[in-house]
């Protein structure tokens, strides 16, 4: 087995499921079906690499970050029209955008789910199989995860899509969703390694991870407390010591990093993180999308304790006279929406051969996330003195004195800056403002959001109304 998960397209569309009824009258146009696929440990194996490889592309950033307060579409303004319908709270059904994300996430499920009917029949190590299963449980249930925060109410798809009723399935409740990622992430806890046998797999510290986030979005701050606390207890993870090197090639081997989307570094560009292709300025070939806003900027008002500019900042995002790459200068001018771009996932060009092949990692749970849930969690448990040692830990990494607050009141303001200052661009911040509560986000999201009970979600795509039989009735 390779040391790093680098899937092949092929082997990935041989498993994929669909979700239209016709392609399942249609003859065999591959070698390979569900059904006589599984037949040995290494096909087991490359089944679970595909769902892994289901997740290139991920156009989370137009949920986790256009839509919130820290950024705008950026780019051209004639280009990618439906990210501003994201931006301004008015997507209809038929955006592209929702559809895009709804099939892609979709496909993870279907790939998750393939596994966990049949990896369980291969003749193999058991240790090795439940391994396998867990993984897919894992990324079926971050999966779950990201819809329903999007969009809600969503079909909890749990079987492969060979039959009829295994497609057309109807809305479950937002509680019976979490519960199946409840149930997931604890099934994958068990049979997940502490550490990753193989660079790139969830591990058990993963799977506590997204547990530790699921309850705390469910408001159980007393589990989610705890399972921040597994995490820690594991001893994998810390800090790293300079902020910027979690954003370079590698950094997903840090002792920071939870999990995250590892790219390949090979001459197939459909491997590499294109993120920078999105985000980067034109004179990179980029389309400078993503553009951060004057408010995020601003919420760096802080000064370290030596009186400099939080590191954060500048290790996030690309502004006025600031060093870029290339030993270049950043200018306002390469966007014309904020003046600021992205950083994080830009890279000097030297070290990639296209933009496309960019093998910067896409955190998508870091050790600095859970410290910063461990600290919210207790806070509203009112315990803001023992909140502080968390968030203390994220703010003296950034080089800012311990907080001062004391009441849970405060503590609840410090947290969330941090939150904010330190997750800025990983596709947090929008999912965060929703579970702050009507208040809040009325108050940082703009006069076009409307507030809906029991929070803003965005509508289910119209290509799924119109092929879900079990969503016409």
């Amino acid at each position: 087995m390779k040391k790093i998960i680098y899937m092949t397209i092929s082997v990935a569309c041989m498993l994929a499921a669909t979700s239209c009824e016709s392609f399942l009258d249609e003859g065999l146009k591959g070698d390979y079906s569900s059904e006589n696929y599984y037949t040995s440990a290494v096909q087991a194996e490359m089944a679970v690499n595909a769902v892994y490889n289901s997740l290139y592309g991920n156009t989370l950033w137009i949920f986790g970050d256009v839509a919130s307060d820290d950024a705008v579409k950026g780019g051209n303004a004639g280009d990618q029209a439906d990210i501003n319908n994201i931006d301004d709270f008015s997507a209809v059904a038929d955006n592209g955008c929702l559809g895009t994300y709804w099939q892609s996430t979709y496909e993870t499920i279907a790939r998750a789910n393939n596994v966990i009917a049949n990896v369980p029949g291969v003749n193999m190590d058991g240790a090795v199989k439940a391994n396998l299963i867990a993984q897919a449980k894992f990324l079926r249930a971050y999966a779950y995860f990201n819809l329903v925060n999007i969009f809600g109410q969503v079909p909890l798809k749990l079987k492969p899509q060979t039959t009829s009723d295994a497609i057309h399935v109807g809305l479950s409740s937002i509680d019976k969703i979490y519960s199946q990622i409840d149930e997931d992430l604890t099934d994958a806890k068990n049979a997940l390694p502490v550490a990753a046998t193989e660079a790139g797999r969830a591990t058990k510290g993963a799977a506590f991870a997204l547990l530790a986030k699921s309850k705390l979005f469910q408001k159980d701050w007393k589990t989610c407390a705890d399972y921040a606390d597994s995490v820690e207890k594991t001893g994998v993870y810390d800090l790293v010591k300079n902020y910027a090197n979690l954003f370079k090639a590698g950094a997903e081997d840090s002792v920071e990093c939870v999990f995250a989307i590892r790219y390949g570094n090979t001459a197939d560009a459909s491997l590499g993180n294109n993120l920078n292709v999105w985000f980067s300025p034109a004179t990179e070939g980029g389309y400078y999308f993503d553009a951060p806003t004057q408010a995020y900027v601003d919420c760096f008002s802080e000064k370290t304790a030596d009186g400099k500019v939080d590191p954060r900042l500048d290790a996030s995002i690309g502004r006025e006279g600031q060093p870029w790459f290339n030993g270049t200068t950043f200018s306002s001018e390469w966007s014309e929406a904020t003046g600021y771009l992205v950083k994080k996932y830009d890279e000097d060009l030297s070290e990639t051969q296209a933009k496309s092949q960019s093998t910067i990692p896409q955190h998508l749970i870091r050790y600095a996330d859970v410290l910063l849930m461990h600290a919210e969690a207790l806070n509203e448990q009112n315990n803001p003195s023992e909140a502080a040692k968390y968030v203390n830990k994220v703010r003296e990494r950034a080089g800012l004195a311990a907080t001062s607050a004391t009441s849970q009141s405060a503590m609840r303001d410090v947290i969330r800056v941090e939150r904010r200052r330190e997750l800025g661009f990983e596709f947090h911040r929008f999912f965060d403002v929703m579970r702050y509560g009507k208040e809040y986000a009325e108050s940082v999201l703009g006069e076009s959001f409307k507030w809906s009970e029991p929070r803003f979600y965005y509508p289910i795509p119209q290509s799924e109304t119109e092929t879900n039989k079990a969503l016409q009735k």
